[in-house]
């Protein structure tokens, strides 16, 4: 497993995410070239525009390394 996840061109490594965006991208603003894509922000401000796989994709690998949700309640009593 790799510790980089590739948004648009860019390996971006999994630590540096603080937060995935839920919803794409609109601000109504006819100049944009973001709508429909999904916010990555990284650490000290900055962000990277996912698509909708490579969001997908990102999330999966975030899970992935930090071990997932972990047991539930019914296998911690067993």
């Amino acid at each position: 497993m790799s510790i980089f996840g590739l948004v648009d061109d860019k390996h971006v490594p999994l630590y540096r995410i603080m937060w995935i965006s839920a919803t794409p991208h609109f601000c109504g603003s006819e100049d944009c070239t973001r709508e429909g894509y999904y916010e990555v922000r990284l650490e000290q401000g900055e962000s990277v525009w996912a698509t909708g796989d490579e969001r997908d994709s990102l999330l999966a690998a975030l899970e992935a390394w930090q071990g997932g949700l972990g047991p539930t309640d019914d296998e911690w009593r067993e």
